[in-house]
């Protein structure tokens, strides 16, 4: 088994655990984002608080809309970026290897080569997995789409316990999407997502460059060993990802929009036309708060995520060395 092809096993089940555990987070953060007429009072709930609202009209079922997509999203996406991410880190490995021999560099890969690793990969990963990732964005903010064009009668607080929302699942969204704008209304968003490749990018060099450092300050302690805890890659990919969320999240914003379901009516705010009338009009009538909307909330999540996913995926590739090198050994015998 290739090197390349265990990570990219690993990244998916490492992926697949990490999303279970923090997708109702991740569901309150897309509601969040795609909001454009809460009040002023509801925009003080925090995630905990925001779950507890969804569960109190919606019931707990409407924290885990879109699941199943989303899992299968999150093990393709993770699948493939880490899988390419193997095979394009392998080939800078041995670049930079090869330039030493020549007498350039100490034959590590740089700051500048993760990156550009780390991009590539992410450029792959967006433009096979984006149509996977608009059915979830639909399902996730279905109910609060659904709950905002009922009559605003009294007594409003009567329309939101008693709404039963229409059965809705992946094949109905598949057929929205599809209706609305043929086969490219699953590529929605597609343009900020690649920019967003920026943000595994910056996580992956943060990450990178702090394990580097760590193994290298272990290395030279007085036990001579390089190895490092689950724990440590815990901690390492929480600040990597917080580092990155942070410089990226007005991006993710303006995805989430644009693959969420268009309200075409007379009021023009709600319909995006593309990118950048999604950008000119949130600067117009929401301001530069609107673009970090339920950011905290997202910090939370996908530092967590993140975090797991980390410490997952590297005892998954350590297992899996590790049986591949006793089945060797015991091949031998």
């Amino acid at each position: 088994m290739s090197d390349a092809l265990i990570n990219g096993l690993a990244g998916a089940g490492g992926g697949i655990i990490a999303q279970l555990i923090t997708y109702p987070l991740q569901t309150v953060n897309t509601r969040q984002q795609t909001e454009r007429d809460l009040k002023k009072d509801e925009k003080k709930l925090g995630p905990v608080d925001h779950m507890c609202q969804v569960v109190k009209h919606e019931g707990w079922e409407r924290l885990y809309g879109g699941l199943m997509p989303s899992l299968a999203g999150t093990a393709a996406s993770q699948g493939v970026y880490y899988y390419f991410y193997q095979i394009f880190r392998n080939k800078a490995e041995a670049i930079a290897l090869d330039r030493r021999k020549k007498g350039v560099g100490d034959g590590s890969v740089g700051m500048l080569s993760s990156l550009v690793v780390a991009a590539l990969s992410g450029c792959v990963n967006v433009l096979l997995t984006n149509p996977i990732w608009v059915v979830v964005t639909r399902l996730q903010t279905h109910s609060k789409i659904s709950k905002k064009l009922q009559p605003r009668h009294p007594p409003e607080e009567e329309i939101l316990v008693d709404f039963e929302p229409p059965p809705y699942g992946t094949s109905h969204v598949i057929q929205e999407v599809y209706d609305e704008a043929g086969v490219w209304g699953f590529w929605k968003g597609v343009f900020p997502t690649l920019i967003m490749v920026s943000n595994p990018s910056i996580q992956f060099m943060l990450y990178e460059t702090l394990l580097k450092k760590l193994r290298k300050r272990r290395s030279s302690s007085k036990s001579g060993s390089n190895g490092v805890t689950a724990l440590q890659i815990f901690l390492l990919g929480a600040l990597a990802k917080l580092g990155a969320t942070v410089v990226t999240y007005p991006l993710l914003v303006v995805k989430s929009r644009l693959q969420s379901k268009q309200v075409i009516s007379a009021d023009n705010r709600r319909h995006y036309r593309g990118t950048s009338d999604a950008i000119m009009k949130m600067i117009r009538y929401e301001g530069l708060s609107g673009f970090y909307k339920g950011m905290s909330t997202k910090i939370v999540q996908s530092v967590l995520a993140a975090a797991i996913l980390f410490m997952v995926k590297e005892e998954l590739v350590k297992g899996v060395r590790l049986l591949i090198t006793k089945d060797a050994k015991n091949t031998l015998r």
